[in-house]
């Protein structure tokens, strides 16, 4: 690999790259919000008793951490348009099974084959993008991409419960694997490799520094502990909030679906409101302590304590507001967590700890629900159920963000890495 330039522009075609990988993550939480959102008569129909249902829900992430780790060095190999090719094929082909007659097995294999190709994809899809923009020029493009979860919520939510409610749950899951092949056919046209990677020069001046001590360093798990929090709670909005609506308040499936969007809307607010006064925060002079571990872990503490009310709050609207607005405001440790890791992380290994990163904290979508469903089951009526589990929710939200607030120390971790190193190495 010989040394280049890297461009002060933005090159040509980078943003049609930028709005295709925007619509593969709108695609992606789109098949993660189906089953939630049709949970009540995949209950009904397949006749799945809430521990089930919760054992569906997790089933999706049985895979999701292995493969993340491990597409996350093929791509340091392979091209990423291709990868991403073949992510989006698998997860159309794994929705087609459920628009014909199917049993609670195949619903589970299909599930854990999907969350396989999906792992690995906000990993692969920033670094499909960090290929098109220099360092300086990556912001806005990260938080588009990151936006694609949110809107894929919005967009779909609506569209597909239309379908479920005038048709079938089944043809749902048939119709995100017709839009799946559909973006595949565009990427396969569109889609490029882009052309900035690391050159020789970059290589020789970023020294290695040993995978243990990234690893064990106070903010890589700091970084985890938070997010793991929040993750609880997003894979617990993924899969049950839809079923509590329904079966816990009462509401209709039409209701239940608008109300779905809820949590997705006032997340996406939190984290561009995050990025932003963090950005602002750094410009003024502060740490990237305050602007970023300090920022992100507050809101977790925060949503945690509001979630805690929630049992004692009367009224569906009232309780509604609680679950949107508590569990809402984990979204503000995204933003950060990355940035952090980038930090003290050499540039040649930062791919592979942010995607490490992203295998361990993701474990907790494949505890939260299943352990939601067995509290359910177990409580004496449903409603309880579901406030217990929120409550446990609330605890693991407070305390990993308690955790994020002890341990995440960016600025210094770097100042630590750089004086132990025998060669000063070019940090991100």
């Amino acid at each position: 690999m010989t040394a280049q330039a890297t461009p002060k522009g933005t090159l040509k075609g980078a943003w049609t790259i930028t709005f295709l990988l925007f619509l593969f993550m709108l695609v992606n939480f789109a098949d993660k919000i189906v089953v939630g959102l049709a949970g009540a008569p995949i209950m009904d129909e397949l006749k799945l008793s809430p521990e089930q249902f919760g054992f569906l829900g997790s089933s999706f992430f049985f895979l999701f951490s292995i493969s993340a780790i491990v597409v996350g060095f093929i791509v340091n190999r392979i091209d990423t348009r291709w990868v991403l090719l073949a992510m989006a094929v698998i997860w159309s082909v794994a929705q087609f099974p459920m628009v014909g007659t199917v049993g609670f097995t195949t619903l589970v294999i299909c599930r854990i084959i999907l969350g396989a190709g999906e792992g690995p994809a906000f990993a692969v899809a920033a670094h499909a993008v960090y290929k098109w923009f220099p360092d300086e020029k990556r912001t806005l493009p990260t938080a588009i991409l990151s936006q694609g979860s949110a809107f894929g919520v919005i967009l779909a939510v609506p569209a597909l419960n239309w379908i479920i409610v005038n048709h079938s749950w089944h043809y749902a899951f048939g119709a995100l694997g017709i839009v799946g092949l559909m973006w595949a056919a565009a990427w396969l046209v569109m889609g490029k490799e882009g052309p900035l990677v690391q050159t020789v020069t970059t290589a020789a001046t970023d020294p290695r520094v040993p995978y243990l001590q990234l690893l064990t360093s106070r903010t890589f798990i700091g970084c985890v502990a938070a997010t793991f929090g929040a993750y609880w709670a997003l894979s617990l909005g993924l899969t049950w909030f839809t079923p509590f609506i329904v079966k816990g308040l009462g509401f209709s499936q039409q209701d239940a679906g608008w109300i779905s969007v809820l949590p997705w809307v006032f997340g996406a607010a939190v984290v561009l409101l995050t990025g932003w006064v963090s950005q602002v925060m750094l410009t003024r002079g502060y740490t990237t302590r305050g602007a970023r571990g300090v920022l992100g872990s507050v809101p977790l503490i925060v949503g945690g304590l509001i979630l805690a009310v929630l049992p004692y709050v009367n009224g569906a609207g009232w309780q509604i507001a609680f679950l949107v607005f508590g569990s809402g405001l984990c979204g503000s440790i995204y933003v950060v967590c990355p940035p952090m890791l980038g930090e003290f992380t050499p540039v040649q290994q930062r791919g592979a700890v942010i995607a490490i990163y992203g295998a361990i904290y993701t474990l907790a979508g494949m505890i939260a629900p299943f352990v939601m469903g067995a509290v359910i089951q177990n409580a004496a009526v449903p409603l309880d159920g579901y406030m217990t589990g929120f409550t446990i929710n609330a605890v693991i939200m407070a305390a990993s963000g308690l955790l994020g607030l002890l341990l995440l120390w960016p600025n210094t971790e770097r100042k630590r890495l750089m004086a132990q190193a025998v060669a000063q190495p070019k940090f991100a």
